[in-house]
């Protein structure tokens, strides 16, 4: 019996000791600061910018260059806005004005007339040879006529002119549709 009294003792300091000897798995709990403490402010530093390489390689050659100062940019507004100038400037009146008012009314052909839609509209021929498709109420010559009527044989415009006295004018021109001749249709 002595042996299971050894054993009862030694089983009994062992589980003295072990706990002397090794203290344990204990959480040890860390206090809590009082107040967190204050955020530093963030200094925006500003950082150098990195280079990047170009990809695009200059390639020197003996090519001629090549001239656009002549040409026109296609960037630019078809209608440029005027810039208020300082004095005004005298206009001539055919500075603005359409290819059509910059020739005297009796100076036009008729060459044909369309008639039957809803408006009748005529080619008339300016003495530069340059055709052109008109309509009543448009302007035509270099005097403000007016195209007041298009029928199916002639186009009469209406004219204002300013007579010798001073006094505005009016009077009616009338252009004609040329008749065909017989050696034409032939």
């Amino acid at each position: 019996m002595k042996k299971k009294g050894n054993s009862t003792r030694l089983m009994l300091a062992l589980f003295i000791a072990v706990p002397l000897v090794f203290p344990g798995c204990k959480k040890k709990e860390v206090p809590q600061p009082a107040s967190a403490p204050q955020p530093k402010p963030v200094v925006n530093a500003t950082l150098p910018i990195q280079q990047q390489p170009s990809s695009a390689r200059v390639v020197l050659s003996a090519a001629p260059q090549l001239d656009f100062s002549s040409k026109k940019d296609p960037f630019k507004p078809l209608v440029a806005e005027k810039q208020p100038s300082a004095k005004p400037e005298a206009v001539s009146k055919t500075s603005e004005a359409l290819p059509l008012q910059s020739y005297d009314v009796n100076s036009f052909k008729v060459s044909g007339i369309i008639v039957g839609m809803k408006e009748n509209r005529a080619l008339i021929v300016d003495p530069a040879g340059k055709g052109y498709v008109v309509k009543s109420g448009m302007q035509i010559g270099n005097n403000d006529g007016r195209i007041s009527k298009i029928s199916a044989s002639a186009v009469e415009i209406v004219e204002q002119y300013r007579d010798e006295k001073g006094q505005s004018q009016k009077r009616t021109v009338k252009l004609t549709l040329a008749k065909k001749s017989k050696e034409t249709s032939r």
